[in-house]
């Protein structure tokens, strides 16, 4: 049985569990998914873990415990500095970049919490796609169905943490790169509000929609990675479900939703009723301008091209050309429609405030299908682009409006995993994971 964080400190507390065992099992079983064909790790980084968890232990024996992370084993997307790594992005423009000289702030945060670090974790390259796919260091494939993928871009995060590979995974989320891989594997993640955890050391995406959280086995442990990546403690007890109020809306994220989805999705919405919970549709019509609005690349790619215009000059041809292509569509933006890009965004946070104002919290599917066959993706580029950006659309709203979410597994045991995500508008974080405790408590009544 997969064991939450809080349950590893506390046999690590009563001496059932030494970090270094903990991090000795982890190291094996992620070798052994590397000697049967899997790419969850992009490269670890056995012998420093295990100086780490020795360190660990002898601290814990003198008393000293940082945090319900001491000893436990974490694993980092390959777009935060690690020092004395070289931090690609699993991309091969990158893998001659020199050695970072210092941690990115989350990673710092994270070892200041005690955990030990286990290695570099694969995604899509450059954090660019939901679905996965790398051509450089492998696909990770998808824990319940090796046929499928695992979803992007935390891709390898995902699989590390569904794998028994690591205890939890830093990731981050431009436009659902940590929900959607959270969702397709059966794991819970958590998109903060950008500006809760520093960004600085980290190979960017977009500025305006970048943002860094966890992937884990449970809401409890989102909420202890939170608060190491954030550096505050927030009040997060679960609240009743009678009597909170919580808004979906059929209307664009609601709209193309499949089968096991909507079947998936219906029943967490019945369930919550039959708790006392108040669930209401809403109408959120302005979210139906959202494909004009990012019509010419968004501002994803306005931003990754001012980041990658001189790397594509010189190594263009070492890109995943899908991810090229992309980041080039920034290149046919000019500085107006640029800024009517922001302005877009302000007015739809502006609305956002108005619609969500009655509701404690906004559901819906976290991705609208779920996890596609990897073969038919790398087969046809139409097939790649229409299914990237349905999987992208439902998350990518709350990066849109500044919000932040958590997703939480919502299937039926033996059926593919279907996430249900909990959002909120900006600085409701604490809010969030407070009502997803509650929910996912409900939901494995099932």
């Amino acid at each position: 049985m997969t064991k939450t964080i809080r349950e590893l400190a506390a046999d690590l507390a009563a001496e059932r569990l030494t970090s270094v065992a903990l991090t000795q099992a982890m190291l094996a079983r992620a070798e052994a998914h590397r000697a049967e064909g899997g790419h969850a790790y992009v490269s670890l980084d056995g012998e420093q873990a295990l100086k780490e968890a020795r360190a660990s232990d002898a601290l814990r024996a003198a008393g000293v415990v940082a945090s319900p992370l001491a000893g436990i084993p974490i694993s980092i997307k390959d777009l935060f500095d690690v020092r004395g790594q070289v931090s690609s992005a699993a991309s091969l423009a990158l893998t001659d970049a020199p050695p970072a000289a210092s941690d990115a702030v989350a990673v710092a945060r994270l070892r200041a919490a005690g955990a030990v670090l286990l290695g570099r974790s694969n995604m899509s390259e450059f954090a660019f796609s939901g679905l996965g796919l790398n051509p450089h260091y492998g696909t990770p494939r998808n824990p319940h169905d090796e046929r499928r993928v695992a979803g992007g871009s935390t891709s390898g995060g995902a699989v590390t943490v569904a794998l028994q590979m690591a205890a939890g995974a830093l990731g981050t989320d431009t436009g659902g790169s940590i929900r959607i891989p959270s969702a397709f594997c059966g794991l819970t993640g958590f998109k903060p509000t950008a500006a809760t955890v520093p960004l600085a050391g980290t190979v960017p995406l977009s500025r305006s929609l970048d943002s860094a959280g966890p992937i884990a086995n449970s809401v409890d442990c989102c909420a202890i990675l939170h608060a190491a990546l954030s550096d505050q403690e927030l009040s997060t007890e679960a609240p009743r479900l009678a009597g909170l109020r919580f808004g979906y809306t059929a209307d664009f994220v609601g709209a193309g939703v499949d089968a096991q989805v909507r079947q998936a999705f219906d029943a967490a919405l019945a369930q919550l009723r039959a708790a006392g919970a108040l669930v209401e549709q809403f109408d959120f019509p302005e979210l139906l301008q959202l494909p004009a609005i990012n019509g010419g690349g968004g501002l994803v790619a306005a931003e990754a091209w001012h980041w990658h215009r001189e790397l594509l000059e010189a190594r263009g041809a070492q890109y995943d050309q899908r991810v090229a292509a992309r980041i080039r569509r920034g290149q046919q933006q000019g500085a107006a429609e640029y800024l009517d890009l922001l302005d877009a965004r302000a007015h739809l946070r502006a609305i956002a405030q108005q619609r969500l104002a009655p509701y404690d919290a906004w559901l819906m599917p976290s991705v609208a299908i779920v996890a596609p066959e990897v073969a038919a993706l790398e087969a046809d580029d139409a097939t790649f682009f229409a299914t990237n950006g349905l999987v992208l659309r439902n998350a990518s709203v709350i990066n849109f409006l500044d919000g932040c979410a958590l997703s939480l597994p919502c299937h039926d045991k033996g059926e593919l995993p279907v996430g249900l995500s909990i959002c909120g508008l900006n600085g409701r974080d604490a809010r969030i994971l407070a009502i997803a405790r509650s929910v996912e408590a409900l939901l494995r009544e099932r």
